[in-house]
């Protein structure tokens, strides 16, 4: 009998697994995508933990939603990202488990309409993008998005656009990119929507870390400077970055179509979808946003948190560059200043990568990204130091570490 296959695991976890199994009490978590402080640990925000402890006394009811969710989340949500009323207008909604459930809905629902659809995505990309889109029966095909020196090629979108085929879907991350932590300006996105609206390509937005590079409105202007132009596009929105509510699964699909008949067809195909894939999304998170964008002042509070969040990035980033400078007195890092976001994404290799894990016990993906909010503030200039002896050839002993390249 021959031997099965062997199973397929995702790299992110694989590599988290090897960290957890690091035996060295500095060993530094720079993986997974959860916003740490300065303790090391991910903190419940102020007006999360008052909405449940509201919605606890108040103890609404547990009944089923149906698939499409909780409406008054998804109306909360959607006039918070989308506050023209003309583009509401021609919004569909549902509730999603997380982010990643809105992409894989938004993804049904393209391959049930575009049976020949080809999906383009810019590369480097998050890690579970590809992954979806294939799973769901799409096409990939992938173009570079940055130059060989690792800055952002801004003519790349617009050659992919070029490229493709009508009835063709770009994916683009809304802000703070993971794994680069690049940011389009608002003028391009609106550039790239004309030319997306004049080739018949849909926009394809993964939104998960609005709030975190330069502000909610700013980081969400260039995605509403194109939903005002495009007939049709998807979103898909995470709601665990901007409120913490990892495990907690919240998420948003949204459709927009300026005909109401697509509209029709697309609630079905996600309501098929979900209904055969989980029945319904988990309400709890849902709940909560919803107290906190509806009630003034627990949304004064959660934006106020928000950006503490979003300027402590910016110190660590800041202070990590400067670091690197004086250490290296290379200009190699000096992009990383114009990075946003949780993510960081070093010009190491990823044989650089592994002596930084191996060498340093500072954990982070081959491709150089590393999770900047898990580096506590005392922490940047041990950080950079690591960084610099890979950097620069350093010849240190690499001491044995089993299972490290998990």
């Amino acid at each position: 009998m021959p031997s099965p296959p062997r199973p397929r695991t995702d790299p992110l976890w694989s590599l988290t697994a090897a960290c957890d199994a690091d035996p060295r009490a500095d060993r530094l978590d720079l993986l997974v995508g959860v916003y740490r402080d300065d303790t090391g640990s991910s903190p419940v925000f102020g007006a999360v933990a008052e909405a449940e402890r509201d919605l606890a006394a108040r103890a609404p009811s547990k009944e089923y939603l149906g698939p499409a969710g909780n409406r008054d989340f998804t109306d909360a949500l959607t006039r918070t990202l989308f506050p023209s009323a003309a583009v509401r207008d021609t919004i569909l909604a549902v509730q999603s488990v997380a982010g990643t459930g809105a992409l894989r809905l938004l993804s049904e629902l393209l391959a049930a309409t575009g049976p020949d659809r080809t999906v383009h995505l810019g590369t480097p990309a998050y890690l579970n993008h590809r992954s979806i889109l294939t799973t769901a029966g799409l096409r990939v095909r992938e173009y570079p998005m940055l130059f060989p020196d690792g800055r952002p090629d801004p003519d790349a979108a617009l050659a992919a656009v070029a490229a493709a085929a009508p009835g063709d879907a770009l994916l683009i991350q809304g802000c703070c990119h993971n794994p680069t932590g690049t940011a389009m300006p608002g003028h391009r996105w609106e550039e790239l929507a004309h030319a997306l609206a004049a080739r018949g390509v849909v926009p394809f937005v993964d939104h998960a870390y609005f709030g975190l590079g330069d502000g909610l409105d700013a980081d969400l202007e260039g995605v509403r400077r194109m939903l005002e132009v495009v007939p049709e596009a998807v979103v898909a929105v995470s709601a665990s970055k901007a409120w913490g509510l990892y495990n907690e699964r919240t998420g948003c699909a949204v459709v927009v179509s300026d005909d109401p008949a697509r509209r029709a067809l697309a609630y079905g195909v996600m309501e098929t979808t979900a209904r055969a894939g989980y029945s319904q999304p988990p309400d709890h998170g849902a709940r909560i946003v919803h107290e906190i964008l509806t009630r003034p002042g627990l949304r004064a509070d959660w934006l106020g948190e928000l950006d503490s969040m979003r300027q402590r990035l910016g110190r660590l980033r800041d202070g990590l560059a400067d670091a690197l400078a004086e250490r290296t007195g290379s200009t190699a890092f000096e992009p990383l200043r114009e990075q946003r976001g949780m993510f960081l994404r070093l010009p190491l290799t990823a044989d650089q990568m592994g002596r930084l894990r191996d060498e340093h016990a500072v954990h982070g993906l081959p491709s150089g990204r590393i999770n900047l909010a898990g580096v506590p503030a005392p922490l940047v200039e041990r950080v950079a130091e690591a960084v610099a002896r890979v950097h620069g050839g350093s010849a240190a002993a690499r001491p044995a570490l089993s299972g490290a390249r998990g």
